[in-house]
């Protein structure tokens, strides 16, 4: 799928290029199903803190949510590690993917993400999306209670509640009055799409 999507939302433009195999849904796909009068069902989240009683809650839908994870004998922190990791290799900078692998904290693995070298804006849109999707299906895949959470939202539609971003959230709170029309976000909640798909490959 190769997409080049100019949005207009809350007023706002946004430009973004979304280039993947793997998604299924976007805001276009929401808005239609929401001009349809079709009945839709949210789950908002946001933030990455356990709870007081040790259950599992949306905080899991997290990338900073700690979930260690194996692939191919490399172990990934949280799926931000991953992401991050995965940047680094995309544009073959070993010295930045040595460097994320080793810190603790989802924090520091964002800021060398930042520092990867041969950085391309249109190659990393081109494979973010699978990125996080096939880092999510390890994350949940090896985390018996995180899927059947996952498993258990059936088919509502996830969203990244974040006021400050607008790629992979929604650039507004759940507490928003808005919240709930796809038509007024002002982003294009990129993780809650791909943990839907992986979703659907879990089930």
């Amino acid at each position: 799928m190769n997409k080049n999507k100019r949005m207009a939302i809350a007023h706002e433009t946004l430009d973004i290029n979304i280039n993947s195999l793997t998604m299924k849904y976007d805001n276009n796909w929401l808005i239609a199903k929401y001009q349809s009068k079709e009945k839709i069902k949210f789950i908002f989240f946001w933030g990455h803190k356990p709870s007081a009683d040790g259950s599992v809650t949306q905080s899991c839908f997290s990338q900073w949510w700690h979930a260690p994870f194996t692939v191919d004998g490399i172990t990934y922190k949280t799926a931000e590690h991953w992401m991050m990791a995965g940047k680094a290799r995309l544009f073959n900078d070993d010295v930045t993917l040595q460097k994320i692998l080793l810190v603790n904290t989802p924090d520091e693995a964002k800021k060398l993400g930042r520092q990867v070298k041969n950085f391309d804006a249109a190659a990393w849109d081109t494979n973010k999306f699978d990125l996080v999707v096939n880092g999510n299906l390890h994350k949940f895949s090896q985390h018996p209670a995180l899927k059947t959470f996952l498993l258990n939202t059936h088919d509502r539609i996830l969203v990244e509640a974040s006021p400050m971003d607008r790629i992979w959230g929604i650039g507004m709170a759940a507490s928003n009055e808005h919240v709930e029309n796809p038509l007024q976000w002002r982003g294009h909640n990129l993780l809650g799409y791909a943990l839907m798909v992986v979703r659907d490959q879990l089930k």
